[in-house]
Formats: C-alpha cells, structure tokens, sequence
C-alpha cells in the first residue's frame, strides 16, 4: 500500500552497500524508520531527500508495518547549518529530542511544526541559538503534557524546581535543587508555553534572565524525558572551547 506523507529525516544511517535507514518525523503518522533502497547510489532520485534535515512529501510503500521510500520531493534541505558547528550540532539535539516521539501515532503535527520553525530560525539566523534553544525544549515539553507548573502571580521572582517545574514565590530560602528564576524569565517562561507557533521566539530577555531560564529549560526536559543526548554534550563542548 502507498502512502504519502510529509516529513522531516531526523537520522540517516547507512545500511548495506547502498541503502539507507532513515527515521523521519511526519505530519500525518508520527515517528517512522523508513528504507531508503539503493539511496546511496550516484545518481539516485532518492539521495537529495534522504539527508539529515531534509524536509519533503514522500511517498511511501508500506507492508506488514514496515515502510520503503518510492519517492521524495524536496520542500526544504536546511543547507546552511552545515556551516556552522554550532548550530548544526544545535540540530542535531533537537532531532534526538524529536526522536522520542511514537512510532507509528495518529500524528506529529505540533511536534513537526515546533521542528521546523527551530530548524528555520537556527539557519536564518532569525534568533540566536541562546533563544532557540530553551524555546523549543520548554514548547516540546507543554506540547507533551509537560508544561512546568507557573502559576504563582505574574511580576515576581520565584523558585522552580527542575524536576516537577512546580514555580514557588521567591519569599523564602530555596530547597535543594531549585533553580532561580526572575520575574521576566517566568514571563517568558509562560509566553513560550501558550503562544502561537509563529511567534515562539519573539520574546527578548536580559542575559542573566535568558541564562537563568536556558539552565531550567534544559534541566526540565532532561528530567522529564530520563534521556541524556549525545548532541547537547557536544554542543556544550563546542560552547566551553576559547
């Protein structure tokens, strides 16, 4: 049976002489590990569509649950973050967060969307990757039912602890492992949450209140999804080099 979805290649690893085995996230089924026969062959109709980043419509040919690429056409190949380590390696994190999305659920439209608005903003250089980055990790959690708990009133400094993102007024000494954030980093906090997707990044902070929230955003999602991710160790190295 042919399906077409839309999709973006998360991962692809080689596989056999001239194939390849791509996880793509699509609109319209979730996560899928995807066969990309003879993809490494010169030539091949395939090969454009089948690199890291590569957002296209595919068309696939599914059997017994298992998918093969027939086809692909080229929407958007985010050719300039291979030009910068960081913000390639920025990507890279972001693609191993979204590979924990289901395999195989009703949909990833959310999930895509938020993928592709960070990809853009990363390549254009529309925002720095310090905004970026806690944008997409807190967006990714609230979209997943995890959205940290910010109700105390607006305009105050609080505590927020990184495990349960439960924020309490800064009226008292923290309890252990809590984290500090000011009241405009819990502004923003709130802002990237519930926004629209359009405008995820069109928030500005100070340095020590974007700093401050990067530090939660990233602790949170750590926490909550129990993973460690090869690509954010390596994008802090490069971020820690003179």
């Amino acid at each position: 049976m042919n399906v077409t979805v839309d999709g973006l290649v998360l991962r692809s690893v080689d596989y056999r002489e001239s194939d390849k085995i791509l996880t793509v996230l699509t609109r319209q089924k979730g996560r899928l590990t995807v066969k990309a026969a003879g993809a490494r062959r010169k030539g091949s109709r395939l090969q454009s569509g089948t690199q890291p980043f590569c957002y296209s419509q595919m068309t696939l040919f599914e059997k017994d649950g298992r998918y093969r690429l027939d086809e692909t056409s080229v929407r958007e190949q985010f050719y300039g973050l291979t030009g910068d380590l960081d913000k390639m390696a920025l990507a890279s994190y972001f693609a191993q967060v979204l590979g924990l999305e289901p395999e195989e659920s009703p949909g990833s439209e959310e999930a895509l969307r938020l993928a592709l608005n960070s990809l853009y903003a990363l390549e254009r250089g529309l925002y720095p990757p310090e905004v970026v980055k806690p944008a997409f990790e807190l967006r990714y959690m609230a979209m997943n039912g995890y959205a940290p708990d910010l109700s105390p009133a607006p305009g105050r400094d609080g505590f927020i602890d990184p495990n349960d993102g439960l924020l309490r007024p800064a009226d008292g000494a923290p309890l252990p492992g809590d984290l500090f954030l000011d009241a405009r980093a819990i502004d923003a906090a709130r802002y990237i949450v519930s926004c629209d997707l359009k405008r995820l990044f069109a928030f500005r902070l100070p340095e020590e209140s974007l700093r401050n929230l990067s530090v939660f955003a990233e602790r949170y999602l750590l926490c909550k999804t129990e993973q460690g991710f090869r690509a954010l160790d390596f994008y802090h190295s490069l971020r820690q080099l003179p």
